[in-house]
């Protein structure tokens, strides 16, 4: 890995520490038996991580107009020790060291080539006829725009002036689109000289995810991601998909048009595509595609270098891993042989025909070896919470490294099949109705005999390196007393340790991330993504409202009951919210005929609502919303709907 280490060297800055434990003789133990147990100085993922770059933006840095970082991969370069530190996973490490790789690279000579290591995602730039096609525009407009940029500067500048022709958006998760509007114009869609093209259900799902189910998802994902977490190697280090998230502007723009349910050949800017829906897999709204004339084949998000999530941590709809696993099945027999590159929209690409059919094999595999395990212990009485422990790593994952669970894992991903088809429920009684966390705990406290022999157990327990069971034993300790410190640093370090022995960038974050909670040592959120207009007019109407809905107070509402009628003038829409018993019911379409009250509010405004740009009294005052009838009770209503805090606690009461 010299080569690696040489181009991660650049831009060295200290990484600030955690008030952390070290690695554990038990964490120590486990690294090595791991690190024994895998090939990982096989070179050739950082032979195709690093083939074919051509130029890199200096120091790893973006920055938003107003100078503030966007993008900064300076404190990563802790990352150029070629060995792993005793707090990291040394598969991890080898995942996260081959993620810091980046800059321009060409995938196939004078055809395609990819922006890699700017997001947590990659974009590709396809040779049309006439222009270039993209292919998803990072998560941020700003690192796009400084993508596209470098681009431009190293192939656009010996290629002549070529425009961007078209926009592919491979899946409809937002670090795929929302850097859209940093490489084209809003006014050139809409004139035609650029498409943009996406998979069927694609405007639905793009803008809804996050919408209803906002506050709690982005809570987590903090967790997840490790954004409350310095980067260093007591600290964030990797997600295992990617480096991290960007923190610029999501933005979004509406397809031109939509590849549908059949797929099939399409052909963009004079060249020829061949795409296979695969809506279901890694995301609702989602296809792969092959481009014959280069032999090159777009795996999307279904076939990354990792073990992908069934469901993700920071919390999501289950996916179907028998489906994932059929979608690649179907790639290998449709392009399996002819394929001469697979890229995906993470990760760098894979070369030769015999490569691209062994990674695609090998995925399917590990899917399929998750869906039917978990059928085939669930079907003889295990349960949730046994189906892990029971069942080794698949043999796959011995060998190929794009099959190890960098970001998805064995273990949760069979939970979570589980889930699907049995949901959160064990089948025991015992565990039907249990009592809450905090009710339960202080008994638990109590039939130990009292705190400190409580708080001794889990000492013990860390002590003989059994941190899952330390982990159990010291969380009922803080979720019956919060403000016990001894307990909080005991169970913040079993977090350490898992943290530091997760093979998993997600679990790792996630660990290490509640530790900094517990210890009151967490940073502010390194990623905060600020939608656009665009991204937030894009949100339907309907969803709008039924999200208000999730809002509403019913304890204090209970007694309330009238029918509050929305017109939206501009956008030429009405919404009749039905209030009675605790219930808010928006009826999209719907005019009522004699509605308790009447607003008169454009869309626009609405949108203005939504990014923190207006406030309801002053848009009363100036007129800009007018409410005709009974005014005190659609106040009386709408004061019914307070905010989220997305602060709220999540590794304590």
């Amino acid at each position: 890995m010299r080569r690696l280490t040489t181009l991660l060297l650049a831009g060295c800055l200290p990484f600030a520490a955690l008030a952390q434990d070290d690695a554990s003789e038990a964490t120590r133990a486990a690294q090595a038996e791991l690190a024994k147990r895998l090939p990982l100085d096989d070179p050739r993922d950082e032979a195709n991580a690093t083939r074919g770059k051509l130029a890199e933006i200096a120091d790893g840095v973006i920055l938003d107009k107003d100078g503030k970082p966007v993008w900064d991969r300076r404190p990563y370069a802790f990352l150029s020790e070629a060995k792993a530190p005793d707090t990291v996973n040394p598969s991890l490490w080898r995942q996260a060291r081959l993620d810091a790789v980046h800059g321009l690279f060409e995938v196939v000579p004078g055809k395609i080539w990819q922006v890699r290591g700017y997001d947590i995602s990659v974009m590709t730039i396809i040779r049309g006829k006439t222009g270039w096609i993209v292919v998803d525009p990072l998560l941020s407009e700003e690192t796009a725009a400084a993508g596209w940029k470098l681009f431009e500067d190293h192939i656009g500048a010996r290629e002549g002036k070529r425009p961007i022709r078209a926009v592919i958006f491979s899946h409809s998760h937002s670090d795929h689109f929302g850097g859209v509007g940093g490489i084209v114009g809003a006014a050139d869609v809409k004139a035609g000289k650029v498409r943009i093209i996406a998979p069927h259900g694609f405007s639905e799902e793009a803008t809804s995810e996050n919408v209803l189910a906002g506050a709690a998802m982005g809570r987590r994902a903090l967790y997840m991601f490790g954004a409350i977490l310095p980067p260093g190697p007591r600290g964030q280090v990797d997600t295992g998909l990617g480096p991290k998230l960007s923190s610029g502007t999501v933005g979004y723009m509406e397809p031109t048009e939509t590849v549908g349910a059949a797929g099939g050949p399409l052909t963009i800017d004079g060249l020829a595509f061949d795409f296979m829906d695969a809506g279901g897999t890694e995301a609702p709204a989602e296809f792969v595609f092959y481009i014959p004339a280069y032999k090159a084949l777009h795996t999307t998000e279904v076939v990354t270098h990792n073990l992908h999530n069934i469901l993700t941590l920071r919390g999501a709809q289950v996916r179907d891993a028998l489906r994932w696993s059929k979608v690649i099945d179907a790639m290998l027999l449709k392009w399996g042989g002819r394929a001469e590159v697979a890229m995906g929209s993470h990760h760098w690409p894979t070369w030769g025909t015999g490569e691209v059919s062994s990674l695609l094999a090998n995925q399917r595999d590990a899917y399929r070896y998750v869906h039917d395990r978990t059928l085939f212990l669930a079907n003889r009485g295990a349960t949730l919470h046994e189906l892990a422990d029971q069942t080794p790593e698949a043999p796959v994952q011995g060998r190929d490294f794009s099959t190890r669970g960098y970001y998805g894992t064995l273990n949760h991903d069979m939970k979570a099949t589980y889930q699907r088809y049995f949901g959160w429920w064990d089948g025991n009684p015992a565990n039907f109705n249990p009592l809450p966390p905090e009710q339960s705990a202080p008994k638990y406290v109590a039939l130990a005999g009292g705190a400190d022999k409580l708080l001794a157990a889990g000492k013990a327990a860390l002590a003989a390196g059994e941190y899952r069971w330390a982990a159990e034993l010291l969380n009922k300790l803080v979720f019956a007393d919060p403000a016990n410190k001894a307990a909080r640093e005991a169970l913040a370090s079993a977090y350490d340790q898992m943290g530091y022995q997760a093979e998993s960038g997600a679990w790792r974050n996630y660990y290490l991330a509640a530790a900094a909670s517990l210890r009151g040592n967490a940073i502010a959120a390194s990623t905060s993504n600020g939608q656009s207009r665009s991204f937030v007019s894009a949100i339907p109407t309907a969803v709008f409202f039924d999200a208000l809905a999730t809002r509403f107070d019913a304890p204090k509402g209970g007694a309330l009951k009238g029918t509050f009628q929305f017109v939206l003038p501009d956008s030429k829409e009405a919404v009749a919210v039905v209030v009675e018993g605790g219930v808010e019911f928006p009826r999209y379409g719907v005019t009522d005929a004699a509605p308790t009250a009447t607003v008169t509010i454009d869309r626009k405004t609405l949108d203005d609502v939504m990014l923190g740009q207006a406030q309801f009294p002053a848009l009363l005052q100036s007129g800009a919303i007018r409410i005709d009838g009974d005014k005190m009770a659609f106040l009386s209503w709408f004061a019914l709907h307070p905010p989220a805090d997305p602060r709220f606690h999540v590794v304590e009461p």
